[in-house]
Order: structure tokens, then C-alpha cells, then sequence
């Protein structure tokens, strides 16, 4: 343990030294290389900022509206035959839409449950096997102009859908 930690201090300082030595050797001008890199880096964002706006807000007005709330109680019977927590549906629901939406619901699930309860298990598990799906299509999709992201969605919603079972039913046998 202590000598990962050792190579831990290192590692970052080493990879520059390399990035450097390969330069050198290859007779690239690596401080030029960098700034054209931090330029199309800050026109990336520019062109990406709109979306995430827009779906920063939609999920303010998600929650706000109380359409959460609907959309758990109208997959009441769905979430009881999967055997999903009740107060872990909601993060089935947020978590594709935003990542800090779904870690606020999750440090709420924590602190009403406990982080060792069956609710705060199947809550965490949910977190590290779902992705924030319609933030990712956003950033990436928005970066490269790509509109059409009808399969891309259906996919991704479909993944998303069998982590959660996945989820719900390995923390069912493994924690009961």
C-alpha cells in the first residue's frame, strides 16, 4: 500500500517529464501544441455551452414542477414487481438526465437511510452502473454538431434500463 501511494506522487510529474523527453526527441514544440490544444479546448465549450444551459434548467423545472413525483408514483406497480426501494426510484429517473441531481438525491437517501441501509446499497450501485445519459449526448453530440440522436438515445436508455435491474438484483442477493 505504501508504495502505490509512493508512485502516486510521482505519477503526474513523470508523465509531463515523458510527454517533454518525447517531444524533445521528436522535435515538437510541445508549449505550442499545448495552447492550440487549450484553444479548440475553450471553442469546444462555447459551442457546447447552450446545451448544457438548456438542460440544466429542464431539470430545475423537472423537479420543481413536481413532475418527478408524478413520474414515481405513475411507475408504482413497475418499481414493486422489480422490487426497487421506493425512495431509490427517483434516481432511476435523475440520474440519466444529471449527475449532480442524482449525487444531491443520493446524499438525501443517506441521510434519511444511511449509507449502509439496503436503499442507500441499491442507491450507490445505481450511481456507479447508470450514466448520465442526456447530459452526455449533449456535451458530445452538441461538440460535433450531431442532431440526429434517435438510436444513440434508444440505446443508451436501454443500457441504462438493464443496469438498474442488474443493480437492484445484485444488491438483492448480495446484501438481501
Amino acid at each position: 500500500m505504501n508504495i502505490v501511494k509512493e508512485l502516486s506522487i510521482y505519477a503526474i510529474p513523470a508523465i509531463f517529464l515523458i510527454i517533454l523527453c518525447v517531444g524533445m526527441y521528436k522535435e515538437i514544440k510541445v508549449y505550442d501544441v499545448f495552447i492550440e490544444g487549450a484553444k479548440e479546448g475553450i471553442t469546444t465549450v462555447l459551442k457546447i455551452i447552450p446545451s448544457l444551459v438548456g438542460l440544466m434548467v429542464a431539470v430545475g423545472v423537472f423537479r420543481a414542477s413536481g413532475a418527478l413525483d408524478l413520474l414515481v408514483f405513475a411507475f408504482k406497480p413497475v418499481t414493486n414487481i422489480l422490487r426497487i426501494p421506493p425512495d431509490a426510484v427517483p434516481m432511476i429517473f435523475l440520474r440519466p438526465i444529471s449527475g449532480s441531481a442524482s449525487l444531491a438525491m443520493l446524499s438525501d437517501i443517506f441521510k434519511v437511510h444511511g449509507p449502509d441501509s439496503f436503499v442507500g446499497r441499491v442507491a450507490s450501485t445505481l450511481m456507479g452502473s447508470t450514466e448520465t445519459i442526456f447530459y452526455t449526448l449533449a456535451v458530445y453530440f452538441g461538440a460535433v454538431g450531431i442532431k440526429k440522436i434517435r438510436y444513440t438515445l434508444v440505446a443508451a436508455l436501454i443500457a441504462d434500463l438493464a443496469s438498474v435491474i442488474a443493480a437492484v438484483w445484485i444488491c438483492t442477493v448480495v446484501f438481501g
